[in-house]
């Protein structure tokens, strides 16, 4: 009884976990596909997502900036601001946050003042 039931649980298991073979195997071919589509090596595009993570980090840490207001891109050091806040302030604090954050060569604000 008790080997029957190890192996209905293992074929079980095996039926519910061959869906995500065909995930895993796609979302790899995507990261590769994405990877071979952009100029930067692969060194290059993690030194930008990490600039991107601690720029995103600091604006979570921060009282003034509003940290789901706006999206952070980089691309080789140059960072991009984009979004919506409320006041010129939270723009220039974003920035000087950005510009701080080890690795960033320029920050570039597309950061719009006022509601949409």
């Amino acid at each position: 009884m008790k080997r029957w039931l190890s192996t209905v649980t293992v074929v079980v298991w095996i039926g519910l976990l061959s869906g995500c073979a065909a995930a895993v195997v796609g979302g790899a071919a995507a990261g590769g596909y994405y990877v071979g589509k952009d100029d930067r090596s692969a060194a290059e595009i993690a030194q930008d997502a990490t600039i991107t993570s601690s720029v995103n980090t600091r604006y979570v840490g921060d009282d003034l900036v509003q940290a789901r207001l706006i999206n952070v891109d980089t691309y080789r050091g140059v960072v991009t601001l984009y979004g919506n806040v409320p006041n010129q302030t939270v723009v220039d604090r974003a920035v000087d946050l950005a510009r701080n954050v080890r690795g960033v060569r320029q920050v570039v604000s597309k950061l719009t003042v006022g509601a949409n």
